[in-house]
């Protein structure tokens, strides 16, 4: 049976938007799964405050230590280290507002209660995980720069993704995205200022 292109060039793209809204269903139905799973989970308490310190620490606690850290002892490269973690956080910081308002993803604390974590979120929206572009916009930027606190860096931010997660706060799509444009976005800045 013969087909022709403009015949195949149709079927795909009517399939096309299935494939993609049943891509987006599954991610969508295993993150709801993952958020029944952790938010009636109630780990021991050195994890609790491991969570709650890391993602305290996402707040900007911890990277403004680390900008004084790096200002003060970080040797010639320390201005543009600076520059390329300030500036991919800025563009973090941009994109992920924008990113949050046009994706208008409820955040799982709103869908559901948390069984121990009561923190409030800092908006609405959950897509992308703002912490967690912060968190590894500045780990790869300053850990090009630094390569022998790039493993803590890496830790530091993993943690403060992870905490996302386990107090309700994101989705694990959330997170994996936000590592994702973070690691993206240091990356470029790196490019930039070295």
């Amino acid at each position: 049976m013969a087909v022709s292109l403009s015949t195949l060039s149709i079927t795909v793209k009517l399939n096309a938007p299935r494939v993609m809204w049943s891509t987006v269903h599954w991610f969508e139905t295993g993150d709801h799964r993952l958020m029944r799973t952790v938010n009636r989970w109630r780990p021991p308490r050195w994890m609790r405050v491991w969570m709650i310190a890391a993602t305290r620490g996402g707040d900007g606690w911890l990277w403004y230590a680390m900008a004084l850290v790096v200002g003060l002892f970080g040797g010639p490269e320390r201005f543009a280290a600076l520059a390329a973690a300030a500036s991919s956080v800025a563009a973090g910081i941009g994109l992920f507002l924008k990113l949050k308002r046009t994706c208008g993803r409820k955040r799982p604390c709103a869908l559901e209660p948390h069984c121990w974590a009561t923190l409030l979120p800092p908006d609405q929206f959950s897509f992308p995980s703002g912490h967690t572009i912060t968190a590894f916009a500045v780990a790869i930027s300053l850990g090009a720069f630094y390569p022998a606190l790039l493993a803590s860096l890496l830790f530091c931010a993993i943690s403060i993704a992870a905490s996302r997660i386990v107090l309700g706060m994101h989705f694990l799509t959330d997170v994996i995205a936000g590592a994702g444009i973070g690691g993206l976005l240091g990356y470029i800045a790196v490019t930039l200022f070295r």
